[in-house]
């Protein structure tokens, strides 16, 4: 791999001392205090911090939730997206994914979408800001990142 190859690629970090969760929460104008035991990925490009995931509210053998905040583009590779299935269907043991996105953030909700992630509902004035929320899941068994 030469440099130009290896600045271009992202490399995955686990969050030591929480400072990857707090730069996740700031981002999405959210406190800490809502969050129990939890593991958090940092998504790393030449140098940067440019996105992360907190895996939370984890039930052993069923379910974890994700935030997910990525102010660029950049972060969401195949790579990366198979270690963060990886991580929540194969690691954690869960056979579901479930996460929450504003109504009206298309990006998200497309994103979601294209890697596999339904839509189970809308969350009616779920917000603080009273804005509709819709409740994603995804089952293990409909993931196409596993075992490729």
């Amino acid at each position: 791999m030469n440099k130009e190859t290896a600045y271009c690629s992202n490399i995955i970090v686990a969050d030591q001392n929480d400072e990857i969760t707090k730069w996740i929460c700031d981002g999405l104008e959210l406190d800490t205090d809502w969050l129990g035991p939890h593991f958090t990925i940092g998504f790393v490009r030449g140098g940067c911090l440019i996105g992360g995931l907190i895996y939370h509210d984890y039930r052993p053998g069923c379910d974890v939730w994700w935030t997910i905040y990525a102010p660029d583009k950049r972060w969401c590779s195949k790579k990366v997206l198979k270690f963060m299935f990886g991580l929540a269907f194969e690691f954690f043991g869960c056979r579901r994914i479930s996460m929450i996105t504003d109504v009206d953030n298309y990006a998200c909700l497309n994103l979601a979408q294209k890697v596999g992630f339904k839509a189970e509902g809308v969350l009616r004035k779920y917000r603080e800001n009273g804005k509709d929320a819709v409740l994603m899941g995804l089952l293990k068994n409909e993931c196409k990142f596993l075992g490729e």
